[in-house]
């Protein structure tokens, strides 16, 4: 135990990044059985598939307070509970955490839309717009919540130590997006049509996650408020299942709306840059806030 500890103190991001892996890839295989399981079972019910995403959005917040507890006790509790509860960051950070995510993903809808009406945002056309609207609120709670615990409560202020906003957010963005392989490999109910399935896992995983990402830690970074990254990422998956889900783009259409959503997240991404001199770190790592 001594030296688990002792290993844990010396490595607690590689250790939190295995924990939270484990408990969430686990979870994947308790609940449905595996590839052989409910997953490759056409006649698999809704609610069984849907109990995926509770299995896996666990990982990261069991990871970071099992570890918090460990390393810091009752110290490490207090200063996360001091960063979850920090609301007095001024309205523009609320403006850009809740906005970013309906704003690009609207841009991006629009912009195909001129070419196809399949990227019209669901919303506009939807019969039953405010049953969506509450799933889509529902499920951003849910999801922005358990993941925002672990991923800016624990590993950021750490990636932090070591990296500028940029590196710590395409760090964290790709280990986000490879974290999400079960859920959008089996879950998702989205095919990847004429292409090649591993072609469509790496434009679903590794182009807009990290941008956003990026974007994320820059919030974090001026307002070291765990409660408006956890409100960004609210947003994020809200849009997503308000403007996106519904409309089930597959194959060539889905890479297309993937790749150009990313491309105008890296858009705001370098206007942020630009606004403050031509990067995006403000201030030195955050050593106070991370020990």
């Amino acid at each position: 135990m001594k030296t688990i500890k002792a290993f844990i103190k010396r490595y607690p991001l590689l250790a939190y990044f295995a924990l939270t892996f484990a408990i969430s890839w686990s979870g994947v295989l308790i609940v449905a059985g595996g590839p052989g399981g409910i997953l490759a079972n056409s006649e698999a019910s809704e609610m069984q598939v849907t109990f995926l995403y509770p299995a896996v959005i666990v990982g990261p917040s069991v990871a970071a307070i099992l570890l918090t507890g460990l390393l810091y006790g009752g110290a490490g509790f207090r200063e996360f509970g001091w960063r979850l509860f920090k609301w007095r960051v001024g309205g523009r950070w609320y403006a850009v955490a809740l906005l970013t995510a309906p704003l690009s993903v609207t841009t991006a809808l629009l912009a195909l839309s001129l070419s196809s009406p399949e990227f019209l945002p669901a919303i506009f056309t939807s019969d039953d717009k405010a049953a969506l609207l509450l799933i889509g609120i529902f499920a951003g709670l849910m999801v922005g919540i358990f993941e925002e615990l672990g991923w800016t409560g624990f590993a950021i202020p750490r990636l932090r130590l070591r990296y500028g906003v940029l590196s710590t957010g395409l760090i964290l963005g790709l280990l986000w997006g490879a974290w999400h392989f079960p859920l959008f490999f089996w879950g998702s109910g989205v095919t990847s049509g004429a292409l090649p399935p591993a072609l469509y896992l790496l434009v679903l995983l590794f182009t807009w996650l990290p941008a956003y990402r990026v974007l994320m830690v820059w919030v974090y970074d001026r307002t070291e408020s765990l409660l408006v990254t956890i409100l960004m990422h609210v947003s994020l998956v809200a849009s997503n299942a308000i403007l996106v889900l519904p409309l089930a783009l597959a194959g060539v259409a889905g890479v297309t709306y993937d790749l150009v959503w990313a491309a105008t997240l890296w858009v705001l991404v370098g206007a942020v840059a630009l606004a403050n001199g031509g990067h995006l770190t403000r201030q030195p790592p955050l050593r106070r806030r991370a020990a």
